[in-house]
């Protein structure tokens, strides 16, 4: 049954969920690297939070004028007005009052959040608010979504993603570097105002399939996902969509074969799987390339402190550097110097002395700023400059002497 649901077999509105969850997490994961670049995530808590009064709100409206309450695009259109609101309230409160944008957040998030549980204790109090299913716009459900419902968040998430790429350019290069876009015409507050209506696009329409708790991972665990793999603005924002449009399209179709699983934590769990694989795994910056190269660093010690031993005929005790001079053919099991060994030996115990006089002499400040212990002079100093140091060391000259 997995394989059905991953192969879009499950039926038409499972199907029609399911790639409508892709193209939500697609645009999410693109729009989440910006606010991440930004470092704005928050901001992303406080619109999702700021929705809840308007989907209650608008339920009311509609119920009041005789339509039905849980008609999807009304719901919608209530929670953009709400979540909008609680955007410019963010803003007002920064730039009118003394709080930091994360304190304005947390007011924000906090109050229209607790509105909205006030307002959806009122609905159950109606007679037609007992069958709603808000709660739903919590955590997320798909069950019982017509495929009208579906069909509105295909193409509201289909339609946000097109309006991302439309603004990719100008929005990647405030995210990577505000003052030169400035500096090169471009309207900075403007295009965080873009980037702030494209999170609360991907935040009204992901309600549904996510819920408005869990929306703000859906914008942020992809883009932290692919800073894992990349350094470049660019590849972040292709990668981050790639992650979260798979983790979407999976988590929409684990969810289809259990219809007691709910869609929204599902996605969220998969996108964790996806962070979690990056953190450990990622070849430059994931736990496990981090304890490679210390392991790498800590062998280059350990060789480096043998070689000098042998120059100085000193015994070696410790046996992680015994094994790696024998490994690479320094030493015997012994500890006892081999040919190649007292040549190395002896290049590392000139190299100490060289850089003894490079740390001393202002003239070589830059090169002694390089010293770590480890680091070949011959990549720092030209052969001249060696052999300038071997004459005022009084031995031999020549860089491989």
């Amino acid at each position: 049954m997995l394989w059905d649901a991953i192969f879009l077999q499950l039926g038409y509105n499972a199907t029609l969920v399911t790639i409508g969850a892709c193209f939500l997490g697609i645009a999410a994961g693109v729009t989440g690297t910006f606010l991440f670049l930004r470092k704005r995530a928050l901001v992303s808590d406080a619109i999702s939070h700021a929705t809840l009064p308007g989907v209650a709100l608008a339920f009311i409206v509609m119920v009041a004028i005789g339509s039905d309450g849980r008609n999807l695009a009304g719901l919608l259109l209530g929670s953009a007005l709400s979540a909008w609101i609680g955007l410019l309230c963010v803003g007002w409160l920064t730039r009118q009052t003394r709080l930091a944008e994360d304190a304005a957040i947390g007011a924000v998030l906090s109050v229209f959040f607790g509105f909205g549980i006030v307002l959806l204790t009122v609905i159950q109090s109606m007679s037609s608010g007992r069958q709603a299913g808000l709660e739903g716009f919590l955590l997320g459900s798909t069950a019982g979504m017509l495929w009208n419902d579906a069909l509105l968040i295909l193409i509201g998430g289909a339609a946000t993603l097109a309006a991302v790429l439309a603004f990719r350019r100008p929005m990647e290069l405030v995210a990577f570097d505000p003052e030169f876009a400035a500096a090169s015409g471009l309207n900075v507050p403007r295009i965080d105002l873009i980037i702030m209506c494209l999170a609360m696009a991907v935040t009204v329409v992901g309600l549904k399939i996510v819920g408005l708790i869990l929306i703000v991972a859906m914008l942020i665990i992809p883009p932290v996902t692919a800073r894992f793999w990349t350094e470049r603005t660019d590849h972040v924002v292709l990668i981050s969509g790639t992650v979260g449009g798979l983790a979407s399209y999976l988590g929409a179709a684990l969810s289809a074969t259990a219809p007691a699983l709910p869609t929204g934590p599902i996605i969220v769990l998969v996108s964790f799987v996806f962070f979690a694989l990056s953190l450990l795994f990622a070849p430059n910056r994931g736990v496990l390339a981090a304890v490679l190269r210390h392991r790498r660093f800590q062998n280059r010690v350990h060789l480096r402190q043998g070689l000098l031993a042998l120059a100085q005929g000193q015994p070696i005790y410790e046996k992680l550097t015994l094994r790696l001079l024998t490994r690479a053919g320094l030493a015997r099991p012994d500890g006892v110097a081999t040919d190649a060994g007292r040549a190395r030996a002896a290049k590392a115990l000139r190299d100490e002395k060289r850089w003894e006089i490079v740390r001393a002499d202002h003239a070589f400040e830059g090169a002694a700023a390089l010293y770590d212990g480890l680091r070949e002079i011959e990549t720092v100093l030209t052969a001249d400059q060696i052999q300038e140091i071997d004459a005022r060391m009084g031995g031999p000259k020549g860089v491989s002497a």
